[in-house]
């Protein structure tokens, strides 16, 4: 008999594991089907190493068992959880983009348990609609006769597309053809609801006259889209939104404009660059202004679109509308993220994504090195723990030469390499996601939440 047949013979079999003590201690709390999977897992992992003439396996049952339980205990965990954001990317669109407010999550605590008013009207007893949660409060925000909400802003883009100008042209300049994350690019969005693309200008320069010459019978919009994941610098030239709607109103026709990450107030006193604001547009005439709720707005994923009341009420009624509408958890989260902004400094103060935004690089300097002394503390001789200069990103295809200014944790462990350490970060309860940088791992507390700093430390004390 040979060594591998001699090995094989030691392999416990499936129900042996199954009926080991920690497998039944497991069988408590875990479905027997996840139990089943794992022990044939585990056995067929070991064959399959037997085979292989791999050395040095332990083949005991209790051996076996315990490997047969650490891989059911993964099974059990959940796929979509929750991870420290340590990169310094506030928006990180990988990692979920927006972190919601206690207002919100609070919010989506009560209508979760129980029912809802999410389309009956409490006043009249009859049905009711579920735009009906925010129109006001996006309304009073905004200075918009009417508003509705949808899924995602891609969708809030295509619906409002396909309701104001199916079967006619849209007219957009060469510069604003955009592209973001997943591919979406606003040709291809035209196209799904047929829409006529009609391009104007240059890549660099756009006139107003562009526009006008464009404008025929076929025309069922003027499109305005805002750069905002790039920059066009240099010699570039933009028409005005007032001077768009100057012209298309003149010719009956309404027009709309992606503001992108939309924001619902001036964050430039903060040092960020000066960004239009969903209101200014609304003043300055645009019929449609569609915007992400989980950009810088701060809230959970949905596509905002105020505006006209005639142009809002084509969009709400449009069938397509059906199929994008918000869910009553996020309208619930989105609902208590707008109520914050009717006093800017309570938004400031409870949103994440503004308070992180609005951190000074001296804040962010005396948090890194309280933390650093702390790490630096539980590390001891395993790891040199410094402070460095470190810009934080806002991401998210927001501002994008925006840079932070601000500092970082930098980690360099002496007895486990960079990268080793990441990775075993990214497997730890709960995952961190962090940069590696000149053989030094770093942490950027500006994306770590107060409540999270325990749970950071604990994980890379865990690491070493």
């Amino acid at each position: 008999m040979t060594d591998k047949q001699t090995l094989l013979r030691q392999l416990p079999a499936v129900d042996r594991v199954l009926k080991s003590p920690a497998m039944q201690t497991l069988a408590q709390r875990c479905p027997h089907v996840l139990l089943l999977e794992a022990a044939q897992e585990t056995v067929d992992a070991l064959r399959q190493a037997i085979l292989r003439e791999s050395s040095g396996l332990d083949l005991s049952a209790d051996a076996v068992a315990e490997a047969a339980v650490r891989l059911a205990e993964t099974k059990m965990a959940a796929s979509l959880r929750q991870v420290i954001n340590a990169t310094g990317t506030l928006l990180h669109t990988t990692l979920g983009r927006a972190p919601l407010c206690e207002a919100a999550l609070a919010a989506i605590d009560r209508v979760s348990r129980s029912y809802s008013n999410l389309e009956f009207d409490l006043a009249t007893g009859q049905r009711g609609h579920r735009y009906s949660h925010i129109d006001q409060l996006l309304c009073r925000l905004t200075g918009a006769e009417a508003a509705a909400v949808v899924n995602n802003n891609a969708g809030a883009v295509l619906l409002a597309l396909t309701a104001l100008a199916k079967g006619k042209e849209a007219v957009v300049s060469r510069g604003e053809m955009i592209e973001i994350g997943g591919a979406f690019r606003i040709p291809d969005v035209m196209e799904a609801g047929g829409v006529i693309l009609k391009e104007v200008g240059t890549t660099n320069k756009t006139h107003l006259k562009d526009y006008a010459n464009a404008i025929g019978e076929q025309t069922g919009l003027l499109l305005k889209v805002h750069t905002s994941n790039y920059r066009i610098v240099g010699f570039t030239k933009e028409v005005p939104a007032a001077e768009m709607v100057e012209l298309a109103h003149r010719h009956g026709i309404p027009v709309m404009e992606d503001l992108g990450s939309g924001m619902l107030m001036d964050l430039s006193p903060f040092g960020l660059p000066r960004e239009p604001t969903v209101r200014e547009a609304v003043e300055a005439g645009i019929d449609v202004v569609t915007f992400s709720g989980d950009k810088l707005l701060g809230g959970p994923q949905a596509g905002l679109i105020v505006g006209s009341r005639a142009a809002i009420d084509k969009i709400r009624h449009h069938p397509m509308a059906r199929a994008m509408r918000i869910d009553k958890l996020s309208l619930a989260a989105l609902e208590a993220t707008l109520a914050l902004y009717l006093d800017r400094e309570q938004a400031i103060r409870e949103i994440p994504v503004l308070r992180m935004l609005s951190m000074p690089a001296a804040e962010l300097e005396q948090r890194s090195r309280a933390y650093a002394a702390r790490l630096q503390k539980s590390l001891g001789e395993r790891a040199v723990v410094t402070v460095v200069p470190e810009p934080s990103a806002v991401g998210g295809g927001a501002l994008p030469l925006t840079e932070l200014p601000g500092y970082a944790v930098a980690l360099a462990p002496r007895d486990l390499s960079v990268d080793a350490l990441a990775v075993a970060l990214r497997e730890s309860r709960p995952p961190v996601a962090s940069r590696c940088q000149d053989n030094r791992l770093l942490l950027n507390l500006r994306t770590v939440l107060p409540a999270e700093e325990e749970a950071l430390l604990l994980a890379l004390t865990a690491t070493h």
